[in-house]
Formats: structure tokens, C-alpha cells, sequence
């Protein structure tokens, strides 16, 4: 007598088990009440690094509140009342007309003077340090080591380090006491040009350049029309630095002017604040604040106006891999 087999038992695949070997385990159902990934240390750390990045945005907005709160306020009571607390928009008015018209208007002019020495100064070494850095990055030639080292010392060197040289050499020339003697050595950003010489080499394909050779474009059509464009970022970029670093510029003009009708806003606020808190002091600290408030609003402006050039990946695509 035969034994009676046990037929297979049939599997039915389901359409979360077709294609696995029925044989496998399924999964265990996780345990109720526990969640994946609990006892891990990133949500903590996630938090402290949120509360860092709270306190550095209070601690660096609390100088921009504090000029905006203290504009407010007159003379009287900036010195007696709460710093952190409005006065009222008649005071401000007040303090902006005050502002504008003392000493004849003096203010306007130093505000004019740092527009020239930004649009020139600021402007023209962008300028330069766009088309010397695109050179550079793109044109092979004699010395381009010795330039490069040349130009990473200069880098490394501060500005004020520069100042007193910079002023002896002006002085021999009779450039002292003149907007040239800001405007010149605002031309030269180091920086700037190191920074477009590395963005240039990325950013600009050899290939676009040797196509449009090839189409009959000259040297200068392609720098206006392709590099250029494709520059842009790196441009802002060297743009906002500049004019930052004209528009602040206090210790050049501070040893180069010695007539207030040349001043830079750094220059003539700090010469306001001198008399309001020297030995025979004037009652104009709340121009000071005032003014420093007005002088900052373009910087903020150039900012936002600026950033939407701020754009990666303006070349993808025109190259075929």
C-alpha cells in the first residue's frame, strides 16, 4: 500500500510578494508605541543648533534696532529714557530734517562724496578685476606663476598695511586733499581679481570659447557677450565686496582729507560724534544716530537689489558631455 503524498502548499502571491522566494521571512510588525529612530540625537542637536543660529540673528540685528528704535528720539531723551524703547515719529521727522540741514547741508555732500568714491572707486575695480581675471584664467602666457604668486600677496596683505605707503607716495604728487587720493587705490581689489580668475576657469568652458572662435567671434565680442554673461555671480559677488569695503572705507580717507567738504560718511559721522562727545560738546548725538541709519539703508539696498544675480548653473547644458 502506496503512502498518499501531501501535495505542495500553494502560495499565493500577492502583489506585495510576487517575484520573492516564498521561502523568505516576512518582516516583523514593528512594536507598538515605539517609534523609528527614538533615542536618536538629532532632534537635540537639531534644536541647539537652531537656538545658536536665534541668538546670533538677535545678536546681529540688535544694532540695526537700535539705531531704527533711537531715531525716534530727541536729544533729551536719548539720553534718559529706556535704549531699546520707541520716542515717536515726530522725532524722527524732526531728526532727519535736523539731520539733512545741519552745518548747511553738510551731510548730503559727504553722502554725495561716498556715491563718487563707490560708483568710481567700487565700480572701476570691478571692472578691472573682471576682465584682468577672465585674462588670466583663459590666455596662456609668460610669467602667469610669477603673476599669480604676485597676486596672492597682495591677498594676504591688509589695506591699512598699505595706508601710510600709499599716503608718503600720494603726497610727493600732490594727490593728497583729493578725491583721487580715494578713488586710486579703491581701483585695485586683489581679492577681486584672484576671485574671478578661480570662477572664470569653471565657469567658462573652453569649448564655448573655441566654437565661437570658430563662428568668426573676436577676442573682446566673446568676453561681452558669452563671458561676461556667464560671469555674472562671480561679478556680483566682487561687486557687493568693493562697494562694502569703499562705502566703510574710514583709516584711507581719514589720513588722505583734510577738508570736510571731501569727507566720506565714515569719516564725517565720526568727526559728529567727536563733537557731540567731546570736552565742549554739542547736543547733535541723535544726528549721529540718525545718520548712521540713513548709511546704512543703501548698503541694505544694494544687497537686495543684487542677490537676484546671485545664480548657479548658468552654463549647464551648453556643453555636450
Amino acid at each position: 500500500m502506496s503512502a498518499v503524498q501531501t501535495p505542495p502548499p500553494v502560495t499565493i502571491a500577492t502583489e506585495g510578494t510576487r517575484g520573492r522566494d516564498p521561502r523568505a521571512r516576512a518582516p516583523r510588525a514593528s512594536r507598538p508605541g515605539r517609534r523609528i529612530g527614538a533615542g536618536s540625537p538629532r532632534p537635540r542637536r537639531s534644536g541647539m543648533l537652531t537656538a545658536v543660529m536665534v541668538v546670533f540673528t538677535v545678536y546681529s540685528f540688535a544694532p540695526l534696532a537700535y539705531l531704527v528704535i533711537n531715531s525716534t528720539k530727541t536729544q533729551s531723551s536719548l539720553l534718559s529714557t529706556f535704549g531699546l524703547w520707541f520716542g515717536g515719529h515726530v522725532n524722527l521727522i524732526q531728526n532727519l530734517h535736523d539731520t539733512l540741514t545741519y552745518n548747511g547741508g553738510i551731510f548730503l555732500q559727504w553722502f554725495g562724496n561716498t556715491l563718487l568714491y563707490v560708483v568710481v572707486g567700487a565700480g572701476g575695480a570691478t571692472l578691472l578685476a573682471t576682465v584682468a581675471g577672465y585674462g588670466m584664467a583663459k590666455y596662456a602666457f609668460p610669467g602667469r606663476r610669477a603673476v599669480f604668486a604676485i597676486v596672492l600677496g597682495a591677498v594676504a596683505i591688509p589695506g591699512t598695511a598699505l595706508a601710510v605707503p600709499t599716503f608718503l607716495l600720494f603726497s610727493q604728487v600732490g594727490l593728497t586733499n583729493t578725491p583721487w587720493a580715494i578713488i586710486l587705490p579703491s581701483l585695485i581689489s586683489p581679492f577681486g581679481l584672484y576671485l574671478i580668475w578661480t570662477y572664470a576657469i569653471d565657469a567658462i568652458p573652453m569649448e564655448l570659447i573655441e566654437a565661437a572662435r570658430m563662428d568668426g567671434a573676436g577676442e573682446f565680442r566673446i568676453f561681452f557677450t558669452i563671458g561676461l554673461r556667464l560671469l555674472m555671480p562671480g561679478v556680483v559677488t566682487v561687486l557687493l565686496f568693493a562697494v562694502v569695503a569703499t562705502w566703510n572705507n574710514y583709516f584711507l580717507p581719514l589720513i588722505m582729507l583734510s577738508d570736510p567738504r571731501w569727507y566720506p560718511l565714515t569719516v564725517g559721522l565720526n568727526q559728529w560724534n567727536a563733537q557731540a562727545t567731546g570736552a565742549a560738546a554739542q547736543p547733535i548725538y541723535n544726528l549721529v544716530v540718525t545718520g548712521s541709519l540713513l548709511t546704512i539703508i543703501p548698503i541694505v539696498a544694494a544687497f537686495l537689489f543684487l542677490q537676484r544675480f546671485w545664480q548657479s548653473g548658468l552654463a549647464a547644458g551648453s556643453v555636450k558631455a
